[in-house]
């Protein structure tokens, strides 16, 4: 047996281990790549941010680079479940552990905040995003004209809110946003930008959205992970007897699916015209173009037991005069929405996430925001 081979073989056994079996930082099945110095098992979209840290970016394949018996020996005495023990010693509940789904943004920030900055190391310490105040100017695209401009953005914890500043010595702010509204989600295709956050709020009960970048992803991953930290403080006020592992769902989180579809309107007699969609758990929003700043309207996804449902297909004798042919009924218990998608695999993954966020129980909360629906709408 050659040393590669015996190598090999070694790996592989390694790689049964618990723990070893997913990508160390971000989750992923099966990973194919190790760093050999610091003796984790990674996926190969991770292996290249690793390449990128200074100091411990030893980066080797597990079936295609030649290992060293030592290199081997190391991997062996270490390990993503030994590692995870070392650097994630106290991750707070509010920081965003990204996943292989997420943008290249946040997982390299999540990996150089442990491996590099060694954040979670030790119990203590502050970290940045707890100061209860952050100040700094982002890049923000205007609501009617679509260029970006820089302004000025200031989030209090004290106060719970998230202002900006038309200009950076403006005295009043353009608008004062409470961070129990917001839901911030990355969104660098849609904002064509590598470090673009989408911040979606409520502004007097209607949805609007704000797109920011900032050319550091450290800046923007760090304001993103300052929000999440104002929220959670606000929440452990506002429901004082609620466990962590139950405010951290009600903290920013992605949406569940998004794309386009096309809408009749409410007689069911209109055309049906193209509009992009937001399903954001029991809220579907939709607007004329992905970069609007405000929905033309919303859909509340209510429990099946309150009459809500979603059907394949549209009414019989529905006239269809769009350019997609496959239907989606939503049932509500005040009036039918007919929406048509452009492939069958589109309206079906549609039909599964509505099916599963009408089967899932309702909050307390949920039915004041469907009663609130029911008022606007």
């Amino acid at each position: 047996m050659t040393v590669n081979e015996r190598a090999a073989r070694a790996l592989k056994e390694i790689l049964q281990k618990p723990g070893n079996d997913a990508c160390a930082d971000c989750g992923a099945a099966d990973p194919e790549w190790a760093s050999c110095s610091l003796g984790v098992f990674i996926c190969l979209g991770c292996s290249g941010i690793h390449r990128n840290l200074p100091e411990i970016g030893k980066v080797k394949s597990v079936t295609l680079s030649r290992w060293e018996d030592s290199e081997v020996q190391f991997m062996a005495e270490r390990g993503n479940k030994a590692m995870k023990a070392q650097y994630e010693v106290v991750v707070p509940v509010y920081y965003y552990k990204p996943t292989h789904k997420d943008c290249q943004a946040l997982r390299e920030q999540w990996i150089r905040a442990k491996y590099e900055r060694k954040e979670f190391s030790t119990a203590g310490g502050k970290l940045p995003y707890e100061e209860g105040m952050r100040e700094g100017m982002l890049m923000k695209r205007g609501r009617d004209n679509g260029q970006f401009f820089s302004r000025r953005f200031v989030l209090l914890e004290r106060e719970g809110t998230l202002k900006y500043y038309a200009k950076q010595d403006a005295k009043m702010p353009k608008a004062v946003i409470k961070v129990d509204t917001i839901n911030a989600t990355f969104q660098p295709d849609k904002i064509s930008n590598p470090n673009g956050l989408q911040i979606t709020y409520l502004k007097e009960n209607i949805t609007r959205n704000i797109f920011l970048y900032h050319e550091s992803s450290k800046e923007i991953v760090d304001w993103f992970n300052s929000i999440r930290y104002v929220q959670f403080h606000y929440l452990k006020v506002a429901f004082p007897g609620s466990s962590d592992a139950e405010l951290k769902p009600k903290l920013t989180r992605n949406f569940l699916k998004e794309g386009y579809m096309e809408k009749t309107g409410p007689r069911q007699t209109e055309g049906f015209k193209r509009r992009w969609f937001t399903l954001d758990y029991r809220r579907l929003m939709y607007f004329k173009d992905p970069l609007d700043a405000f929905a033309k309207g919303e859909v509340y996804l209510g429990h099946r037991d309150l009459g809500y449902r979603v059907c394949t297909g549209l009414p019989t004798g529905t006239h269809c005069n769009g350019a997609w042919q496959h239907g989606i009924t939503i049932v509500t218990p005040d009036r039918s929405f007919l929406f048509t998608c452009e492939s069958e695999s589109e309206q079906q993954d549609w039909i599964s996430h509505f099916s599963s966020v009408i089967g899932t129980s309702m909050s307390p909360q949920e039915y004041s925001m469907e009663a609130l629906f029911k008022h606007k709408y």
